[in-house]
């Protein structure tokens, strides 16, 4: 049986604290990559490897799997918070955008990669984002609906619409989109980070929310005012300054706990999708989330 020790394949690495960008970070950029922490000590580990190795191979390239002997890689282990295996982290775009912990099956692993795998309708989405830069804007939009009609399990393809309709400032119409995708959709991160990023887009709609001299002007004459230092946190995500954005998140909080049904700390979830898995703003604020839920 083939093992993590002996496998000979293109498609298959070992990883170290040394080659780990190279290997993971940077060939993410291209393509989804599958960090394997493994130990030959771990039961699970040695079982999981051969769907892993199946996967990897029947994928033909368009993921690329790395292992991680966790006994004998101390840095990545810790930078990663690894603390059991098997851990499997996918990686893209240098980003980490999924978690399995332990023994997973072909059919849950196979279901979460055919997420993030390229697809023949990737390739009609290309030619539609062409189009797109061309300014034939209605040819672009009809070719993705198709493409969405033909392969309905491709993230990617309400995803690209979203972002399009994101830059043309129409955001109802793109959480609209979001929200009527089935389940499967909605719950994948980039979709969910795009979902998060347009509520607020759609709150901070307006000439007043995008002043932000003229709000924080405004919050220092009505330090009670918390419409303002909605707006002002909202203008904050929208600009990516997400600590003073939490800031006032938790000035909200301070003030009243439960304005607008728990606003604060409903946007404040949102800005924690927003930054993804892993990202230090998040244990530094979540204790403030934890002290008002209640």
């Amino acid at each position: 049986m083939t093992t993590i020790e002996t496998v000979n394949s293109a498609f298959i690495h070992a990883a170290s604290s040394a080659n780990f960008k190279a290997l993971v970070l940077d060939n993410s950029a291209k393509g989804p990559v599958l960090v394997n922490f493994w130990s030959r000590k771990a039961g699970p580990s040695l079982r999981l490897y051969p769907i892993l190795d199946k996967l990897v191979h029947h994928y033909q390239g368009r993921v690329l799997l790395v292992n991680i002997d966790v006994d004998n890689e101390f840095v990545v282990t810790k930078e990663y918070g690894i603390a059991s295996v098997p851990t499997l982290k996918l990686f893209r775009h240098g980003q980490v955008v999924e978690t399995l912990h332990g023994y997973q099956s072909e059919k849950d692993l196979t279901n979460i990669l055919d997420q993030y795998v390229v697809r023949d309708s990737d390739l009609v989405l290309a030619r539609a984002l062409q189009h797109y830069t061309q300014g034939k804007q209605a040819q672009a939009y009809e070719m993705i609906t198709d493409a969405i009609v033909a392969d309905p399990l491709n993230p990617r393809l309400p995803l690209a619409m979203c972002k399009l309709l994101k830059h043309e400032q129409r955001y109802q119409e793109a959480l609209k989109l979001v929200e009527a995708s089935p389940a499967w959709i909605r719950n994948h991160r980039e979709v969910m980070q795009l979902h998060a990023l347009l509520s607020f887009y759609a709150d901070g709609d307006s000439a007043s929310a995008k002043d932000i001299k003229g709000l924080l002007a405004r919050a220092d004459r009505h330090p009670q005012a918390l419409d303002v230092k909605r707006q002002i946190a909202t203008y904050y995500v929208i600009h990516e300054q997400y600590e003073p954005a939490l800031l006032e998140l938790v000035k909200i909080m301070d003030l009243e706990q439960s304005y607008a049904d728990n606003y604060a700390q409903k946007a404040m979830l949102r800005v924690f999708t927003i930054l993804g898995l892993d990202h230090p703003l998040i244990s530094k604020y979540r204790p403030y989330l934890k002290r008002y839920s209640h």
